[in-house]
């Protein structure tokens, strides 16, 4: 089962590879954003609306990167004419 989803990871067009890339990337900067928000609640400034808000969009940061990886696999499928 590994083997074969690091096979298909490995078959993606170039250009499908990039954009999961440049997305992934883009999530993970959204996660650090969230995590800075979430230390500036702990140790700094203990208002609850920057908690929820890091909270939120670290979620968000899990969600998209989810997205980019299962809508890549399924532009790059449909690329291929195997959907």
């Amino acid at each position: 089962m590994i083997k074969r989803f690091l096979n298909m990871f490995k078959d993606l067009e170039k250009t499908t590879l990039s954009i999961m890339k440049n997305g992934i990337k883009f999530c993970f900067l959204i996660s650090i954003i969230s995590s800075f928000l979430l230390l500036t609640y702990t140790f700094i400034y203990t208002e609850p609306n920057i908690y929820y808000i890091g909270l939120s969009l670290f979620k968000l940061s899990l969600f998209f990167i989810i997205d980019f990886i299962i809508c890549g696999f399924v532009v790059d499928n449909i690329k291929k004419q195997i959907i």
